[in-house]
């Protein structure tokens, strides 16, 4: 496959460092942006001094910069835009702020990677677009512009794939609950998956909001990757291989798990006693969320490969030994 030269904001975020180590593993090059509101430098230890990447700090709302980076040197060919504030919980009490990161700047860096003709433009949207559809599987149509988000997390993901949707160029991937090594488990807003292994692996009781009933499609960070290089054109196990896709395409397993039943799982591989601890539900929170990815399936015959318990004991593997060490 011929090398590109790749953009990755939030490069120093849980799914971007490990996009970035796969794409300079494949031989790209890779620009890299983050400026640590929600990232880490230690996700990006693997490959912080790799010849093939050049790492930029600075906030992807500042637009001039960008368009540096994106003509550079050497041209970016691809952009992966995943910078973005991170947490439903958090947009709830900074909207204004919510909507400049993952809409406006968005907007504004698509409206770039457009003019300097990059190849594609791929987009991290997210299942909170969906807000509740009261539907057994969700599919890319049920979000449309009647439809209620419950954040403005979710509203400002919304807009953003309404544009890339509606613009015809690039795409944007709703991921579901992506979980697996490197997920920050100390940060108040990190995924449920990381919190609850922290706390069943040091014995503490394990802390639910509402009464664990709620269900969620989880899948593992490799196969979230994979997706992406699809959505770019640069996995050679797509058919056709190096077609980058348009439109939005929901990323998930397919499979409903409970919150409950996610705890007990966790617990068990953990070796952990741990109970669960419950509290109020917190304003923004979907009841139920399953993807239906048939449309990226068609598209490119991408199918998960890792199972939910294998990806859990992964998982708890790695908060036995890299979380400890803040690795």
């Amino acid at each position: 496959m011929h090398a590109s030269k790749c953009l990755v904001t939030g490069c120093a975020g849980f799914v971007g460092g490990h996009l970035c180590e796969k794409l300079l593993a494949m031989g790209h090059t890779v620009a890299g942006v983050d400026n640590f509101f929600s990232g880490h430098r230690r996700n990006m230890a693997s490959f912080a001094d790799h010849p093939g990447f050049r790492f930029y700090e600075t906030c992807v709302t500042r637009t001039d910069e960008l368009a540096k980076i994106l003509a550079g040197d050497v041209p970016v060919r691809v952009c992966f835009h995943l910078a973005a504030v991170v947490s439903v919980a958090w947009s709830m009490d900074h909207p204004d702020r919510t909507m400049e990161v993952n809409h406006r700047a968005s907007q504004r860096l698509h409206a770039l990677c457009r003019e300097q003709n990059l190849s594609t433009f791929v987009f991290a949207g997210s299942a909170a677009e969906y807000g509740e559809t009261g539907q057994a599987a969700i599919k890319e149509e049920a979000a449309g512009p009647g439809t209620v988000q419950l954040s403005p997390y979710g509203r400002a993901k919304y807009l953003t794939t309404s544009l890339v949707e509606q613009s015809g160029y690039g795409a944007s991937l709703r991921c579901f609950n992506i979980y697996g090594p490197r997920q920050d488990p100390a940060s108040p807003y990190s995924g449920v998956i990381s919190r609850f292994c922290m706390q069943a692996l040091a014995g503490e009781p394990v802390t639910i909001f509402g009464d664990g009933g709620q269900t969620r499609d989880f899948i593992h960070v490799a196969d979230v990757v994979r997706a992406y290089l699809l959505a770019a054109g640069l996995d050679d196990s797509a058919d056709p291989p190096g077609t980058p896709l348009h439109g939005a395409f929901n990323v998930g397993r397919g499979e409903s798990t409970s919150i409950l039943e996610l705890a007990s799982i966790i617990a068990e591989l953990a070796g952990s006693r741990s109970e669960p601890r419950f509290f109020p539900p917190r304003p923004g929170d979907i009841r139920h969320s399953l993807a239906d990815a048939g449309k990226l399936a068609a598209a490119t015959g991408f199918k998960p490969v890792t199972a939910m318990r294998p990806g859990l004991a992964d998982t708890v593997a790695w908060m036995r030994v890299g979380a400890a060490g803040q690795s």
